[in-house]
């Protein structure tokens, strides 16, 4: 069993971090509104005031932050990751941030005499809270190996993809293919309403079908009620298809559909709903068909 500190304690990280503690680790946490440390402490873990005091004595370092200047200031600061370790502690990202900067950060890990690989997630909330995420490993063989034991307690699905950074292109992937799923689903259910078919009936049908999805699983319920407490906030997944449509520039790659999606995804944003969980994109369906939506 490991010491592990654990820094990012929203949605995401707070489950994971008491997956963990509940594992037999020994968990230091770190948030920067000190609140949300109450599960881990609930469970048994320590709350930290400082990322300096959570990774002191921790063997492993995992990091769940909303985006990549997040990342850097919490490894790169005066009171950060890198300057605190302890050497040849392994540092697990499982945040969603730019690939070329999961490299870039890495290597500077590496230059300290730290560890570190990418290990960015799917399945939002209900994955977290019930340790079923898949997650996009990348990093040198043997320092994910080593992650082996920690990664399989808060995942399902863990999969080695390559290199520093290839988790990272792995999950752009993943959300351009989900914010895909969920806007053709929302305009689904705005034909079926049109033409006054019973909801339930019908994604009942579809699900057991090639239309079937986890998105038509895991979403139906908050399109069939309007209700859209966030598992996944719009304004992270706008921020994650601002990096699919990076990733796929700097390689050359045209993803048309993408573009679309990016767009859909900043009016969302735009029009207030970054709060809101992903499939609050039916909103954006009811706009253009001159339906306000009730507020989020």
């Amino acid at each position: 069993m490991s010491t592990i500190a654990f820094i990012g304690l929203g949605i995401m990280g707070s489950p994971m971090a008491v997956h963990l503690q509940r594992a037999g680790h020994q968990v230091q946490g770190f948030n920067r509104t000190p609140a949300k440390a109450d599960r881990l402490r609930e469970a048994g873990g320590t709350a930290c005031q400082s990322i300096a005091d959570a990774v002191r004595g921790a063997q492993v370092i995992a990091l769940m932050l909303p985006d990549s200047p997040d990342v850097e200031e919490v490894l790169l600061g005066a009171d950060g990751v890198l300057a605190n370790a302890e050497p040849d502690s392994l540092i697990i990202d499982f945040s969603t941030i730019r690939p070329d900067v999961s490299r870039n950060l890495a290597q500077l890990a590496v230059a300290r005499g730290l560890r570190m690989i990418d290990a960015p997630v799917s399945g939002g909330q209900a994955g977290a809270e019930n340790a079923t995420l898949s997650i996009m490993v990348g990093g040198a063989t043997d320092d994910v190996a080593s992650a082996a034991d920690i990664l399989s307690v808060v995942g399902k699905t863990v999969v080695h993809v390559g290199g520093p950074g290839a988790g990272q292109t792995v999950k752009a992937a993943n959300q351009l293919i989900v914010a895909g799923n969920i806007q053709v689903l929302a305009e689904a259910i705005a034909l079926l309403k049109a033409h006054d078919v019973p909801l339930e009936q019908a994604l009942d049908a579809l699900a057991g079908g090639l239309a079937g999805s986890t998105v038509l699983t895991q979403k139906r319920e908050n399109m069939i009620r309007g209700t859209f407490e966030p598992g996944f906030r719009i304004a992270l997944h706008h921020k994650d298809l601002g990096i699919v449509t990076d990733t796929a520039r700097a390689m050359g790659v045209v993803t048309p559909v993408g573009s679309l999606l990016a767009s859909l995804m900043a009016s969302a944003v735009a029009n207030g709903d970054g709060g809101c969980d992903h499939s609050a994109l039916l909103r954006g369906v009811e706009r253009l068909n001159g339906r306000i939506p009730d507020p989020c």
